[in-house]
């Protein structure tokens, strides 16, 4: 599937997904220790991993689904 045709919903999911990501992961490798005392602990970081995933794990959902209608379109 071409990027072009990514739904919206995947986009609008699938980015944040892995900006959360990337902030997590550098939260947990110490970065956001001089940003704000509650970055500095590795819950902070933790929390912005799960979350990170849980929008990529969502942002699969209209993907699927495209993939399914055009399946059925095809019949």
């Amino acid at each position: 599937m071409a990027f072009k045709r990514l739904p919206a919903g995947a986009w609008l999911m699938g980015i944040p997904g892995l900006a959360c990501l990337a902030a997590g992961l550098l939260l947990l490798a110490g970065f956001g220790a001089d940003l704000h005392p509650l970055l500095e602990e590795s819950g902070a970081g933790l929390v912005l991993l799960v979350s990170g995933v849980a929008l990529l794990g969502s942002a699969a959902f209209p993907l699927v689904l495209a993939e399914l209608a055009a399946r059925d379109g095809e019949r």
